[in-house]
């Protein structure tokens, strides 16, 4: 083989493996993005759950406008986005929602983790990792 034909196959192979790196990186971020977007909608529809069970009167098992009572569902405790149990604290008048991924977050060495309080009108997301 020539030189030029041993130059164009190293570079081929450097080229292949640069493109392999950089596709492993983006699917890694593509992963992490996906598990806390879901950790997202799975806090969602508990806070949803969360505001009904404020809105609803004491007699059809209700919280008769106020969040004190109410409990996360079994059900939804844990859900296969996330790697633990929701964590609520229940107020009066809001209950603030945890919840860790089981995807490795932006820091590189947790897990995904989103903090949701949640009012009687408003729910409100914060990325914590």
């Amino acid at each position: 083989m020539g030189q030029q034909q041993l130059l164009l196959i190293v570079l081929g192979v450097i080229i292949v493996g640069i493109a392999v790196v950089v596709g492993i990186n983006v699917f890694t971020a593509s992963a992490a993005s996906s598990n806390r977007d879901a950790v997202i909608a799975d806090l969602t529809t508990i806070g949803s759950m969360a505001q009904g069970y404020y809105r609803k009167p004491t007699a059809l098992g209700g919280g008769n406008n106020t969040f004190t009572g109410w409990v996360v569902p079994a059900q939804l405790a844990q859900t296969s986005n996330m790697s633990a149990a929701v964590t609520p604290t229940v107020a009066a008048q809001s209950v603030t929602l945890v919840g860790v991924g089981t995807e490795t977050g932006n820091d590189g060495s947790t897990k995904v983790k989103a903090t949701m309080t949640v009012t009687p009108t408003a729910m409100t997301t914060v990325v914590d990792n």
